[in-house]
């Protein structure tokens, strides 16, 4: 249970890094693109992909390039919307990616459905319509942070299909993830120097290889506590994803003020209630 813990401490410190580090004057981009360095480094040390004998004619390097243009733009998403919606709506957004990536696998891959998982996608869907509508009449703002929130959700769950759908391709986890850091780091430093004609200052570096650390922590331990307790995927998926949404709340209530509307609270409630039917769903 405390790799659980850790991964979701870990993902939360993440959005509370980049919303702390926008506040004090520094360009999100730069950082996401410097935490792509330390990931990439960790990546390789802790899981050890076989780089050595990549296919260069076998590996689906268009999936590798779009989920490395795919990663740091649904980052720097999220960097926004904790701007402009706050860390709370923005981690139940992010968590409920997996009722969008759930029904994918549904349509497009054809998995089968029990009523308890329906149930879950159901509510896990209200629950974002909850949190859009709470913003819906906060102005120009609230514009935006609804449309950061619909990305955030539909972007992730993005993500999460095309890494299922590289790994049906055959492609090693460790292997495939380890690509897409490189893919993300080198496409990220080419648009900074592009757009801004330079790479960042050494604030910018210290905190981006900071932000990848606590990042690729996330990742890693919430794998690790999958390998430990792979005869109950339940209790990772449902502790990983509940741990994360009550220490996005706390962070907002406690670090950046943020207050619970009615609508924000029915769909924490909702989003909390439709991880925990997923998560039996898994164990039935």
């Amino acid at each position: 249970m405390e790799l659980i813990f850790t991964a979701a401490l870990c993902s939360v410190m993440v959005s509370i890094l980049l919303k702390v580090g926008k506040n004090r004057g520094l360009n999100p981009i730069h950082l996401i693109s410097w935490n792509y360095a330390s990931a990439s480094i960790l990546c390789f040390f802790w899981f050890q992909p076989d780089l050595v004998h990549v296919s260069v004619t076998e590996t689906p390097w268009w999936l590798i390039i779009a989920l490395g243009v795919l990663l740091p733009s649904v980052f720097l998403v999220l960097a926004r919307a904790l701007q402009t919606a706050g860390i709370l709506k923005t981690e139940i957004a992010q968590r409920l990616s997996v009722v969008l990536s759930l029904a994918a696998a549904y349509f497009i891959f054809q998995e089968q459905f029990n009523a308890l998982k329906l149930l879950g996608v159901a509510l896990g869907i209200i629950a974002v319509l909850s949190i859009l509508i709470s913003h819906r009449q906060q102005g120009v703002s609230g514009q935006q942070g609804m449309l950061y929130l619909a990305l955030v959700w539909g972007g992730y769950a993005l993500i999460d299909v095309l890494l299922k759908y590289t790994t049906s391709l055959g492609l090693q986890f460790a292997l495939s993830l380890n690509l897409m850091f490189i893919c993300a780091l080198l496409l990220s430093l080419i648009y900074l120097w592009v757009k801004y004609r330079n790479l960042g200052d050494a604030k910018h570096i210290a905190a981006g290889l900071l932000l990848g650390g606590l990042n690729f922590a996330n990742i890693a331990f919430y794998v690790k506590a999958h390998m430990l307790l792979k005869d109950s995927p339940a209790i990772v998926f449902a502790g990983m994803n509940i741990l994360v949404v009550i220490f996005g709340v706390l962070a907002g209530l406690i670090f950046f003020k943020e207050r619970l509307k009615p609508a924000s609270t029915v769909g924490l409630l909702l989003g909390l209630s439709s991880v925990i039917c997923l998560a039996y769903a898994m164990s039935v």
